[in-house]
């Protein structure tokens, strides 16, 4: 049997972050009653993830009479926001390259805007003594490939022009900061990436969001949304054991659209992989000389992105993106053999001096994948509801961005959020099935022909790229 077959013979099917064994991970284990009964709220929030959550937050620290109740399916913080990777980068537009191709007067302002919302996250974090781990460590974006390293040159010097802090590295550089043969280059962003255990974060602002007064209720699916002609047109949200009447709705249930049918044209569910290795020793942490905590990614269109954990263990995930067909989301696609096998082939083909280290972990999780891969906003029942999905794996900052703009549209408030072209704007909807599974699957060959043939964009994917749909990393 091969390395990187055996290091996964004992890996838990739990995510690390929800796994109730290991020290420190009791959040998970509180409750919060379902909804019973029939009864009113001021401001109802939809999704226990890091969108509602934000939500509710910040409409209690701007309106501490507010009567806020927030209605989770399941367990708060155990879907996507309690089990990515716990990277928390400052960009609103899923990258540079992605922001600058559909907002580029816009740019500038929108990394500004980035920033000041990831200070204002680890001010909140102090603020309300949430224990989640949060570390500014930069990120290194390296290249593997050769033809990696003219898009970085690019990228650092598009960055410095919008007034981005990126420095570019070259092979002995990046390798004196972790060292791995296939690294060739890389850029440095110091400022604009933070490390988080992403379920600490999630409990943490749950716990934030009870002291300020939010009623919360778990195991509570809204199943139906109505309108209410006795009184003024507040909407009814019914759950199989309740119902809660409310003015103003904020939809934030990601990948989960529920009976909000519009949603489903603009969000497709996307099952992304990730893994951890056991607790590395002093030792085989100085064979590879990763000293400084830094987040880490590599360049292709196909991409791994990696860190460290507390515990000083390796998270190692990416590079599938698995859509089933039908938008088909069920808890036996969280675990998927063939994507581990090949995410150890790669980490031990990166890492060969750690040989012999075995993960503990693999596990999958649903993306709330866009069309344009940023976060959206949309109006329904006369303005009464607004949501916000669609962001694409890059939510654990920009969420907190969405609950802001939610509100502000929730008002009716004319701000310079709500004035921005990627909030006013839509992305292009996915087409229906079966259309839509053969348009993905297309594009994720196209992809990796892509990564094969040296970035070299075919046409499918120069098609998608007219059409405002083009697939950057």
């Amino acid at each position: 049997m091969s390395w990187p077959r055996q290091a996964l013979s004992a890996a838990s099917p739990t995510p690390y972050w929800l796994d109730p064994e290991l020290p420190g991970h009791g959040g998970v284990r509180r409750g919060h009653p379902r909804l019973t009964g029939h009864g009113r709220a001021q401001l109802t929030v939809v999704g226990g993830g890091y969108t509602g959550l934000w939500t509710a937050l910040l409409a209690k620290e701007e309106n501490p009479g507010l009567d806020v109740v927030l209605l989770e399916a399941r367990t708060i913080g155990g879907a996507a926001s309690g089990r990515n990777g716990g990277f928390c980068a400052a960009s609103l537009t899923h990258g540079l390259a992605n922001g600058l191709e559909r907002w580029p007067d816009d740019m500038r302002r929108l990394e500004e805007l980035g920033m000041e919302n990831l200070d204002a996250i680890e001010e909140t974090v102090a603020r309300h003594r949430i224990d989640c781990e949060f570390e500014r460590t930069g990120e290194l974006r390296v290249a593997t490939e050769p033809w990696h390293l003219p898009l970085l040159r690019e990228g650092s010097a598009a960055a410095r022009a919008v007034g981005v802090d990126r420095t570019f590295l070259d092979r002995d550089e990046i390798r004196a900061l972790v060292d791995s043969p296939t690294y060739l280059g890389a850029f440095w962003s110091p400022r604009d990436f933070a490390l988080v255990h992403p379920a600490k974060l999630a409990w943490g602002l749950r716990d934030a969001c009870e002291r300020l007064g939010v009623r919360l209720h778990e195991h509570s699916p809204v199943v139906r949304v109505e309108r209410s002609r006795a009184d003024g047109g507040a909407l009814r949200l019914h759950t199989p054991w309740g119902s809660v009447l409310s003015p103003r709705v904020a939809w934030g249930t990601g990948a989960y659209p529920g009976p909000l049918r519009r949603l489903r044209a603009y969000v497709a569910p996307v099952y992304d992989y990730a893994m951890v290795t056991e607790p590395l020793s002093e030792e085989q942490l100085a064979r590879i000389g990763w000293r400084d905590r830094q987040a880490l990614a590599d360049a292709g269109n196909l991409f791994h992105y990696y860190r460290l954990t507390s515990d000083n263990r390796i998270l190692w995930g990416g590079y599938d993106a698995i859509h089933h067909f039908g938008g088909k989301v069920a808890d036996h696609l969280d675990q998927r053999p063939e994507t581990f096998l090949t995410l150890s082939e790669h980490f031990f083909a990166t890492f060969p001096q750690l040989e012999g280290v075995r993960f503990t972990h693999a596990w999958g999780g649903v993306v709330d994948t866009s069309s344009r891969f940023t976060a959206l906003h949309g109006k329904a029942f006369g303005g009464r509801l607004v949501y916000c999905a669609g962001y694409t794996g890059l939510g654990v900052a920009a969420s907190r961005f969405g609950g802001r703009v939610t509100l502000d549209l929730l008002h009716g408030r004319n701000t310079e959020l709500t004035r921005l072209a990627m909030v006013r704007r839509k992305p292009l909807p996915f087409p229906p099935e079966p259309v839509r599974h053969l348009g993905i699957q297309l594009t994720r060959r196209a992809i990796a022909r892509s990564d094969a043939s040296e970035g070299r964009r075919g046409p499918w994917l120069r098609t998608l790229d007219r059409l405002g749909m083009g697939f950057d990393s």
